[in-house]
């Protein structure tokens, strides 16, 4: 089971944030950019952390701030009566690009080989895909599988803080070295995983 499965129960925390939004007058899709800010900010922070360590606690916050808004914005839109298939278009779109900034940052921040990090590149977007193709297939939206996007940014928000905390290599790469290799495996074993659920399911 992934954090993914774990959504009902995230709603104890996005509800409350929802209405918060709400009276604010904050819409669904501007908490959908905020997240991408967030993203961006923090893949930023990532590279500029090798030269300035504490940056890695910013980036941890901004991936906190990341997650906590991109949850709310879908809250914010059922409860606005604002969920339309151009809000979760444009979730997915804003959640690759967040993806991407993320990885990207601690990428070029050197914390792991280039072939690595494009391996894990490849493989995050490769799971993601199949997971919406799945639904543009009229099977639903999938989540299943090794590793989602949830358990991916929950295990990169502790990996920073560990790396934070404890900056040296552990057989050659620091932890946030190790976590792109542990999300450049467990991607793409999703990615089969889902594949395998998506095609055996088609009539």
């Amino acid at each position: 089971m992934t954090l993914d499965d774990l959504r009902g129960y995230a709603r104890i925390v996005t509800e409350p944030l929802a209405a918060g939004a709400e009276r604010t007058g904050v819409t669904p899709n501007q908490l959908s950019a905020l997240s991408l800010i967030f993203s961006a900010a923090a893949g930023l922070m990532y590279y500029q952390s090798p030269d300035k360590p504490e940056m890695l606690y910013a980036a941890a916050c901004m991936l906190l701030l990341n997650a906590v808004s991109d949850a709310a914005d879908g809250a914010l839109a059922r409860r606005t009566g604002r969920a339309d298939p151009r809000g979760d278009f444009l979730d997915h779109v804003i959640d690759r690009y967040a993806d991407m900034f993320i990885l990207l940052g601690i990428i070029f921040a050197g914390y792991v080989p280039w072939p690595i990090g494009m391996l894990a590149v490849v493989g995050v977007l490769l799971t993601s895909y199949i997971g919406t193709e799945a639904q543009a297939l009229s099977l639903g939206r999938y989540y299943g599988g090794m590793m989602g996007r949830a358990d991916r940014l929950t295990l990169i928000f502790l990996a920073t803080l560990a790396c934070a905390l404890y900056p040296y290599s552990i057989e050659g790469l620091p932890i946030l070295g190790w976590v792109v290799v542990v999300t450049m495996l467990s991607s793409h074993i999703t990615a089969l995983q889902r594949f395998n659920h998506v095609w055996k399911n088609l009539p």
